[in-house]
């Protein structure tokens, strides 16, 4: 018995030991040792991740990363760190991060098990859904009524894929066409050269909201799509543990409730599928 127990605690030595090697050769042991984290944020995604008129990056998703270099200065424990802001695009965002050149991405990136091939993921910071915004005078209420118009989405985004695969599914013949982003879509729209610009349904509103334009706008009632956000970063156990601490305790403590109304209240309160997904990723330490 004492050999087996002596044998059980070499085990968990060196269990131990290659832990703190992999924290050593890792995102933490980059950003100890470079006194810096570097955070990608996306410059036109408002109300989550955007450029402010001070020429910050702000936002909700920007919000929570703030929590996170808090979690990983305590983390470390070993002194002040650093916030290096690198701006990122829907194009660029996967390979900044995968190439080290950004730590943790704090945009509005779907979690797909498709992307869990490439990088890794935080629990979940929101729950959206794909949808369509219109121009009120088109009267398009619905994904059917759709066919036959001109719909703009951004290339190589979980929105384009979803919504071919809705359209293809209902039989709905309308024309796709790529944009750049979101200021060039929504000009497109107002120009009438396309009907619909698809995106998440909450960055449709916050874009509508940030326009402040006299133009009214609605969103069609389908949803096609559920899109989970979560902060990107590369596969690192030890570091995706700190990232997701430091958003448990932000659901834990009622901060989150604070981000959501600096954020999101022009929109109401959260619903009971936001609602439940902050209360299932609360997280006991």
């Amino acid at each position: 018995m004492l050999k087996v127990l002596k044998t059980l605690g070499a085990l968990g030595a060196l269990l131990v030991a290659f832990s703190v090697q992999a924290q050593d050769a890792g995102t933490l042991k980059k950003i100890r040792d470079a006194k810096t984290i570097t955070l990608g944020y996306r410059a036109d995604s408002p109300p989550f991740s955007f450029t402010g008129a001070d020429g910050q990056p702000t936002g909700y998703s920007v919000d929570l990363c703030k929590r996170v270099h808090t979690g990983v200065e305590r983390a470390l424990g070993a002194g002040p760190i650093a916030i290096k802001w690198v701006p990122v695009t829907a194009a660029n965002r996967f390979d900044q991060v995968t190439s080290g050149a950004v730590d943790l991405e704090c945009g509005v990136t779907t979690i797909t098990l498709g992307r869990q091939e490439r990088v890794d993921f935080s629990n979940m910071i929101f729950i959206d859904g794909g949808a369509v915004l219109t121009l009120a005078e088109s009267k398009l209420a619905r994904l059917s009524d759709l066919a036959g118009k001109t719909v703009g989405v951004k290339p190589g985004t979980t929105t384009e894929t979803a919504l071919k695969t809705a359209l293809k599914d209902r039989l709905i013949d309308a024309r796709i066409v790529s944009v750049k982003d979101d200021v060039e879509a929504l000009a497109a729209l107002n120009e009438r050269r396309i009907d619909g610009y698809a995106a998440d349904r909450i960055v449709l509103a916050g874009q509508v909201i940030r326009a402040r334009s006299d133009i009214k706008y609605t969103l069609i009632q389908d949803d096609f799509s559920v899109e989970p956000y979560g902060l990107m970063m590369r596969r690192d156990p030890a570091f995706r543990l700190v990232v997701n601490r430091a958003i448990s305790q932000t659901y834990r403590s009622g901060a989150i409730a604070e981000i959501f109304d600096r954020w999101l209240a022009p929109l109401g309160k959260p619903g009971p599928l936001l609602s439940a997904m902050y209360y299932l990723n609360t997280i006991p330490e």
